[in-house]
């Protein structure tokens, strides 16, 4: 009877925890989800879209996907995720292209939350958006020529989920298209909410995570943010990012590592769960999994390089900011006026 009650006090709380995350994503998404097929509609999209196409041509995709990347890096992942199918239909995707689409929202998404997490910790937030940016538009252009040149994943695409399809029966298809999607993005985020907390308790997180360090040593990092680098790279950048704000502020982890530990979680992180998402989308975990994490190592090896190379005035000039002395001087500066 004790452990019926504890598994139900556990559920509780992964779904009150899961539905204050669901409400706020719903916020975001549904406005962006009618304001897309209100554009559609009016036939907008036909003059927004080339715009993106240069960038999009770059990497071998519709310049309509272009409108999916912006929505992402401003909202993140889920803000993107539902409009895909709603911009290009399945049909005329290929696996190789939601490869390519995902590996690129991967890295780049959700800029404006993501990146000021990461500033607060130290690390510049245009240099380290730019970094994302660049690298995750040349690790899609890389992976597009390298499909383009071997024909691998040139199938047809397969989605196991479709979150919005492209809704051929007016308003009225397109809202029970949502609701649908409504639904099963609540099962997904439940899922995963619970099961990551049962691989906590398990302690096969912690194993993950004692696995992953060494590898982690390969882009430069010390043992002193090898941690906080893994546990971004497995949960996200809300964990890895708050946990390393607060070695910043006790000043005793390294400016220059935890320069090097936040590019490296701009580039990997969330792997989990973001990753089973545009798998189930479609693309190849081969792509967006093995690959991104090969290449935000090796990435973050070459800035690390270069890191190393500035002078500590360069470096702090342009890579990192001292937030722990600007809060102190702020501190000072509210005191200063209370006692006035």
């Amino acid at each position: 009877m004790e452990v019926d009650m504890k598994l139900v006090r556990f559920l509780a709380r992964q779904t009150r925890e899961t539905l204050e995350i669901y409400w706020l994503l719903v916020r975001i998404m549904v406005p962006v989800i009618l304001a897309t097929e209100l554009l559609k509609e009016l036939g907008a999209l036909d003059f927004i879209s080339p715009t993106f196409g240069p960038v999009m041509a770059l990497i071998g995709l519709p310049p309509e996907l272009g409108l999916a990347w912006l929505t992402g890096l401003l909202v993140g992942l889920w803000g993107a995720v539902p409009i895909v199918f709603t911009l290009v239909p399945v049909e005329q995707l290929s696996t190789a292209d939601m490869t390519v689409f995902s590996a690129l929202l991967l890295i780049a998404h959700g800029l404006p939350v993501e990146q000021r997490i990461i500033a607060q910790a130290g690390p510049s937030f245009l240099l380290t958006s730019l970094l994302r940016l660049g690298g995750g538009l040349l690790y899609a252009f890389m992976l597009h020529h390298l499909f383009a040149a071997t024909g691998w994943l040139s199938q047809p695409l397969a989605p196991a989920w479709v979150p919005m399809e492209d809704a051929t029966g007016g308003w009225v298809s397109m809202f029970g298209s949502l609701a649908e999607t409504l639904i099963s993005m609540f099962a997904i985020l439940w899922a995963l909410s619970v099961g990551l907390e049962l691989s906590k308790r398990l302690g096969v997180l912690d194993r993950l995570i004692a696995m992953i360090r060494p590898v982690l040593r390969l882009s430069g990092m010390s043992r002193d943010v090898g941690p906080f680098a893994a546990i971004g790279l497995l949960l996200g950048i809300s964990y890895g990012g708050a946990l390393l704000i607060r070695e910043a502020r006790s000043d005793v982890v390294e400016p220059r590592q935890i320069f090097v530990a936040c590019v490296f979680m701009g580039f990997a992180h969330s792997i989990i769960e973001d990753t089973l998402v545009v798998v189930a989308l479609g693309a190849d975990i081969w792509g967006v999994l093995v690959g991104r994490v090969a290449v935000a190592i090796a990435f973050t090896a070459v800035v690390a390089f270069c890191v190393r190379a500035l002078s500590e005035e360069s470096f702090r000039k342009w890579a990192f900011r001292d937030e722990r002395k600007r809060n102190r001087r702020g501190w000072r500066f509210w005191r200063r006026k209370r006692v006035a």
